[in-house]
C-alpha cells in the first residue's frame, strides 16, 4: 500500500466537500467496499458542523470517509498491478 498521511478531520481542504460530494463518495465507498465485504447499510450525510460535512458513521468526520476511500483504492491498484496474478 501507498505510504500516504491520512486527512485530519481538522484539514482546510475539507470545507470544500458538499453534502452532494459527500453522497456520491459515500456512494463510490459503498460499491468499492462492498467486494471486500465491507457494507454500511445506514451510511449517510448527517448534519455539518463548522462548515464540516459529518458523515453518519457513528457522525464520524467526513476525512475519516475520505481515508477509506484512498484505502480501498490503493487495495484495488495493489490487485491489479502489472504482478497481480
Amino acid at each position: 500500500m501507498k505510504n500516504r498521511r491520512p486527512m485530519l478531520p481538522t484539514d482546510p481542504r475539507i470545507r470544500h466537500y458538499t453534502d452532494d460530494h459527500i453522497r456520491t463518495l459515500l456512494a463510490e465507498v459503498q460499491e468499492r467496499g462492498r467486494k471486500f465485504g465491507l457494507i454500511w447499510p445506514s451510511a449517510g450525510t448527517d448534519e455539518t458542523i463548522d462548515g464540516r460535512v459529518l458523515v453518519r458513521f457513528n457522525t464520524a468526520p467526513a476525512s475519516t470517509l475520505l481515508n477509506l476511500l484512498s484505502l480501498l483504492l490503493d487495495v484495488e491498484r495493489d490487485q491489479d498491478g502489472p504482478c497481480a496474478s
